[in-house]
């Protein structure tokens, strides 16, 4: 099976900073399969890392691609997207 992506509209009001990317990573630590974020055209980081998703720099309203590799990665990539698509910053 081949790697797949989807692009990715940012929720948060103040984007990927601590509490959401720590959300984001963790999932994507917890799928067990290979997931990269990339910003733009920038090179992609490994999503279960906290330190490369904040280092993206990502901020309300960027758009970033997911890419996933394996058994799930579909189920994966839904559930990473609806956690970048919330507004953490609402609650």
């Amino acid at each position: 099976m081949s790697a797949i992506s989807r692009t990715v509209h940012i929720g948060s009001s103040h984007g990927l900073h601590a509490r959401p990317a720590k959300l984001f990573a963790q999932a994507a630590k917890d799928s067990g399969i290979p997931v990269t974020i990339a910003k733009g055209s920038g090179a992609p980081v490994n999503a279960a890392s906290i330190l490369g998703v904040i280092s993206l720099g990502v901020e309300h309203g960027d758009y970033v691609t997911l890419t996933a590799d394996g058994d799930g990665a579909e189920t994966t990539l839904d559930l990473l997207s609806e956690l970048l698509t919330t507004d953490h910053d609402a609650e």
